[in-house]
């Protein structure tokens, strides 16, 4: 099971440095890669035949929705039949790496491990990402022409998408620290692991990932209130914030704010956010029970378009209207499900906690997620192939019952 969870992991990995796996080719990679991973995990089975299969709470929800745009394509309700078997594909393979996922790591240090992969790639993608800022030659990883233009940070074209992967990778490190969940020789480690990224994403300037940042943290003071933590973590976590606002300032506060107040080229502004967001509510009003068809926005909008700029719009910029629009009302009560599942599971594994560690574990999940999701009233990050797959392992982390550890292991996070 090491090799097979080690391959999940290579796969969340690719995603990320290939541009987020939003073209064609790393989309692909990805698909196959989860087929390839079902039957290995099928074999594995297969051969062991006591394994257990486990269903995790988020699944049946991504099901359900699979399932609506599943019946657009035979009840030929989609306007656009290609694009919602294109993006229905992308669905299947989330949801069986979700499904995967909840058999690959079920004890407390299976998901132990998991963490610091996730926090290792963000560490590394963020050190990446602040050396490419300041010797940037106009070209991704040095080398990469942007034929379409961007506005890149890290591997991502979009400096909002690096930022909806930090969003994911800051508290996973963080809620453990400002937790006590730390072994006090790791403190130092787990510190730059969640410092690095933080500065990372202040860089970026990023509005919806400041804001989104600011939202974990407040998130995560309620929830070390509520779980009576001491203090003294308390002020490593508020340490390390505080060690990256001033590294940054030290980097050049200046240009850093000058970003956050201009716009850049190919930039959406806030005007236009609204617009698109009151127009695909539009169509959601005119296809209100099924939608138009999952991925069908592009094709769609032109009709319903009321603030032109002679610029396509591809996605709403956020997440929940185009939802709505693509896949109507219905839906739209598979993702409450799931956000509902989310939240409700997610909270109870922390505020009535089996296993310290683990909660802590999965605080920092809840967090991540509730960050993530906060960004998607103004950005598409779930459009974001390795951002939406990233996510749905940090909300399956949530929400999972986890197994102790063997009794070898000790009982700190991470």
């Amino acid at each position: 099971m090491k090799f097979l969870r080690a391959a999940l992991c290579a796969l969340v990995a690719f995603g990320v440095v290939a541009h987020g796996a939003v073209e064609v080719w790393a989309t692909a990679v990805l698909e196959v890669g989860a087929l390839l991973l079902l039957v290995a995990w099928a074999i594995h089975v297969y051969r062991r035949e006591t394994e257990k299969v486990e269903i995790a709470p988020l699944v049946l929800p991504l099901l359900l929705l699979a399932a609506i745009v599943l019946g657009q394509l035979a009840l030929h309700r989609s306007l656009y039949p290609y694009a919602t078997r294109v993006n229905l594909q992308l669905l299947i393979a989330d949801l069986i790496l979700l499904f995967l996922a909840g058999q690959f790591y079920r004890t407390l240090a299976d998901w132990r491990g998991f963490i610091w992969f996730a926090m290792t790639l963000g560490f590394a993608v963020s050190v990446f990402a602040i050396l490419q800022h300041f010797t940037f030659n106009g070209k991704l990883y040095w080398l990469r022409e942007m034929r379409f233009g961007g506005n890149p940070f890290g591997p991502y074209v979009n400096r909002n998408h690096f930022a909806g992967f930090v969003e994911l990778a800051i508290p996973i490190g963080l809620a453990p620290l400002v937790l006590g969940r730390v072994r006090r020789e790791r403190w130092l480690l787990v510190g730059l692991f969640t410092f690095v990224p933080v500065v990372a994403l202040v860089l970026c300037a990023s509005r919806g990932g400041l804001v989104s940042l600011v939202v974990e943290m407040v998130f995560l003071g309620i929830l070390v209130a509520l779980r009576r933590s001491g203090t003294q973590h308390i002020l490593a976590g508020a340490v390390v914030l505080l060690l990256a606002v001033s590294f940054v300032s030290w980097l050049g506060a200046e240009r850093v704010l000058e970003r956050y107040a201009t716009l850049q080229p190919l930039e959406v502004t806030s005007s236009k956010r609204a617009a698109m967001a009151r127009d695909t509510m539009h169509i959601f009003l005119d296809y209100p029970w099924t939608g138009t068809g999952l991925g069908t926005l592009e094709t769609v909008f032109p009709r319903y378009e009321t603030l032109y700029d002679g610029k396509a719009v591809d996605h709403a910029h956020n997440d929940y209207v185009e939802a709505l629009a693509e896949t109507g009302a219905a839906g739209g009560l598979a993702c409450a499900w799931f956000l509902v599942t989310l939240a409700w599971c997610g909270l109870r594994r922390i505020l009535q906690p089996r296993n310290a560690a683990a909660s802590a574990l999965q605080a920092g999940a809840v967090v991540a997620c509730a960050g993530f999701l906060m960004h998607s009233l103004v950005d598409f990050n779930l459009h974001i192939p390795a951002n939406a797959l990233l996510f749905l392992l940090m909300a399956n982390l949530a929400t999972v019952e986890m197994s102790p550890s063997p009794p070898r292991a000790r009982t700190a996070t991470p």
